[in-house]
């Protein structure tokens, strides 16, 4: 009987990444193929201008500036399709229980500690609450209908300010209502936050808010979200 491999699992290479990317995008963006045809025609155009245009005229000359072109094209089309597959993925989420926490733990860098697990949950019309600690202070945000998630939402602050005193916590909700933060502008909406805290006092206030908090283990997790499912594809 044959032994089972244990090596670890080969990742797709470098063009299937690509094409896997362009494919989660162009179910949002129909005109996308059209869209990259272009950049790369332009780019080719402005590479054989240049090369009519800078002396001496040679034809070795020409084919030169139109590759460059060429190499440039496909770069601008690369940088737009992942610009694009951003805001595919956040229409794809928009709404679904769960894409508040999968934007915060992936997208709000090393400055800011976070977790795709909510704080907070009930259970009963799956409204949640997450929350976020950085140099910015202390971020709490609720995901659902916004009268239903008052009480968490007091509950976590009331928590918070409790054990760290004195350190801002900031309240969002996320939505497309007055005063709530679209799911796309969330991560940047905490992360322009103005820095309030040090290091050591971020430091601090995460271990005593762990502290206190219950095990997430036993909370309800919201369904309808799957991040590897719904996180665009990246090129490595």
């Amino acid at each position: 009987m044959a032994a089972r491999s244990t090596g670890p699992e080969k990742r797709p290479g470098f063009f299937r990444q690509i094409g896997t990317l362009y494919s989660f995008t162009q179910k949002e963006f129909r005109w996308l193929p059209f869209a990259l045809a272009g950049i790369l025609l332009v780019g080719i155009g402005i590479g054989v201008a240049i090369g009519f245009l800078l002396p001496p005229l040679a034809v070795w000359s020409v084919i030169l500036w139109g590759f460059t072109g060429l190499m440039l094209g496909v770069l601008a089309g690369l940088m737009t399709m992942t610009r694009l597959s951003t805001v595919a993925m956040y229409r794809r989420i928009d709404g679904m229980p769960g894409a508040t926490g999968h934007v915060m733990s992936t997208s709000l860098g090393r400055r800011w500690q976070a977790d795709d697990m909510p704080v907070g949950v009930n259970p009963r019309t799956q409204e949640a609450v997450y929350r976020a600690i950085g140099r910015g202070g202390v971020v709490i945000v609720g995901e659902g209908a916004r009268g239903r998630l008052t009480r968490l939402v007091n509950d976590e602050r009331s928590k918070v300010q409790r054990v760290a005193s004195g350190v801002p916590v900031t309240v969002l909700y996320v939505g497309h209502g007055e005063d709530e933060v679209p799911i796309a502008k969330l991560a940047g909406t905490i992360k322009s936050l103005p820095k309030s805290i040090d290091r050591a006092t971020m430091a601090a206030v995460i271990k005593r808010i762990e502290s206190v908090s219950q095990t997430r283990a036993s909370l309800p997790i919201p369904k309808g979200i799957d991040p590897m499912r719904a996180r665009a594809p990246r090129p490595r």
